[in-house]
């Protein structure tokens, strides 16, 4: 997926003017934000199980390496093959690698955001294997030839007319009078889909949990799609990131109760999934050989850095569905893979910030993000800290210049004059082109007025009428 966070202004400015997506937005996040503010009701004590289910995450960052190396030996024990990947390159490298040694042609894939991330199934196709999505979002946005726009709800930027027609143009469904039924698109979705599983000789899958204890990859669904595709073909590969894992059944006892009701709405996903390794002989399915490609594509420099709490996101994608920016222009404005608040902090630290640098920036600092959370996750504190990283990387023109306004905004004489100078060149400048504001000032100035006007300082400050009416009142 090409990366193009640095046209965030661009592309927000043009996101509000779609009125398509405005509608879409709409209904999805007050849907989304509806049932998770229910679901989190439903539970006796939302707080101290968010607080618990924190714990969990931040106790399996703290012991991550050698997680990680217990799961290795679990999977191996039951006849699995572990792959480790530092980036994305490598990791393409081992799937193929893994095709070619099996003579596998035609994938089946259920939803993956790290497989976004690192652009699986562009690479695969140029290397000559074919690899269908089987999530009903993720497959609507590959007939799309888009992108998703959500960590959960690939298709939120779509409304249900959208996708009718396109499912109509596409993949050739009979158009029906009426109203436009949810129900008879993903009905035709599911017997358009069945052959594929049939005829796929793999399946992939992404993880949203790894048990460290029993090396079990856990994915949770709503769609039968997550079975169909890990259990039906004879080879299963399974690409997780390794922030992914979790010591115990117990914290993911935790976790689970926590990522459908932040996600979905729900108590629990219809599905949730569990491998240990290639089907044993006394299983009634399974893959005859099972992969995990563990990914980590940036993820050690974020362990090792002062963000390291932003590896503990579960991606259920509240706090996209609640933060206003996102609700006002949506996934695809980000740039990347992961949008909303978490993915910008995510993106800078995965991509460099000198390539998502107004992603930091993108946000009100409200605060909703982190009280939508699942694991409490302090994002304010972390997009605060990004954009003080990202001040800090200016020029020394730009540094020179905040230095001078600092010194002058510390100086009560220097700050009045300023303030004095600032009147009478704004007001003259009005005066001279018949406006009540100013439409164009010089960099770094300009920064203001080309998305918005800037009116003339006020004749009289705050701090002259004090000293006249503070006079006066003696």
């Amino acid at each position: 997926m090409e990366l193009t966070a640095n046209e965030f202004l661009r592309s927000s400015i043009i996101a509000l003017e779609d009125i398509q997506l405005q509608t879409a937005l709409t209904r999805s996040t007050n849907n989304a934000n509806h049932g998770r503010l229910v679901a989190m009701a439903d539970t006796s004590d939302a707080n101290a199980l968010r607080q618990q289910a924190r714990g969990a995450k931040l106790r399996a960052l703290s012991e991550l390496p050698d997680l990680l190396e217990k799961m290795e030996r679990n999977v191996t024990a039951r006849g699995g093959h572990v792959l480790w990947a530092t980036d994305a390159d490598e990791a393409n490298k081992h799937v193929i690698d893994i095709c070619r040694k099996h003579n596998l042609k035609r994938g089946v894939k259920s939803k993956s955001m790290v497989t976004e991330e690192i652009n699986m199934v562009p690479t695969l196709k140029d290397a000559g294997i074919d690899m269908l999505e089987t999530d009903l979002g993720e497959y609507i946005v590959q007939i799309d030839e888009s992108h998703p726009s959500h960590i959960v709800m690939p298709v939120m930027h779509m409304t249900k007319e959208k996708i009718h027609d396109l499912f109509v143009e596409k993949v050739g469904m009979p158009d029906r009078e009426g109203p436009v039924d949810p129900t008879y698109i993903t009905s035709f979705a599911r017997k358009h889909l069945r052959q594929k599983y049939l005829e796929a000789d793999f399946g992939m899958s992404g993880g949203n949990f790894l048990i460290a204890e029993t090396g079990t990859v856990v994915i949770v669904t709503n769609e039968g799609n997550g079975r169909l595709s890990t259990g039906l073909p004879p080879v299963h590969i399974a690409v997780v990131g390794i922030e992914k894992i979790v010591p115990t059944w117990e914290d993911f006892a935790t976790l689970v109760q926590l990522l459908p009701r932040s996600a979905t709405g729900q108590r629990m996903t219809v599905y949730v999934n569990m491998f240990n390794g290639p089907a044993q002989s006394v299983d009634g399915d399974g893959p005859e050989h099972f992969y995990l490609v563990l990914v980590d594509n940036g993820r050690s420099d974020i362990y090792a850095s002062e963000y390291t709490e932003a590896l503990a996101c579960i991606r259920c994608g509240a706090c996209l569905n609640t933060c206003p920016v996102y609700q006002n222009v949506g996934g695809h404005s980000y740039g990347w893979v992961y949008p909303g608040p978490i993915g910008a902090i995510i993106t800078p630290l995965l991509k460099g910030k000198e390539n998502a640098s107004p992603l930091p920036f993108a946000s009100s600092l409200c605060g909703a993000c982190k009280s939508a959370c699942p694991v409490d996750i302090n994002i304010p504190d972390m997009l605060l800290s990004l954009r003080h990283d990202l001040q800090q990387e200016q020029d020394a023109i730009w540094r020179v210049g905040m230095k001078a306004w600092s010194f002058g905004f510390q100086h009560p004489l220097l700050y009045e004059i300023g303030d004095k100078v600032a009147s009478t060149a704004t007001r003259a400048l009005t005066e001279m082109t018949g406006k009540d504001h100013i439409d164009m000032l010089p960099p770094p100035l300009d920064g203001w007025t080309n998305v918005r006007d800037f009116p003339p300082f006020a004749e009289k400050s705050f701090r002259d009428w004090w000293r006249e009416n503070k006079r006066n009142s003696e």
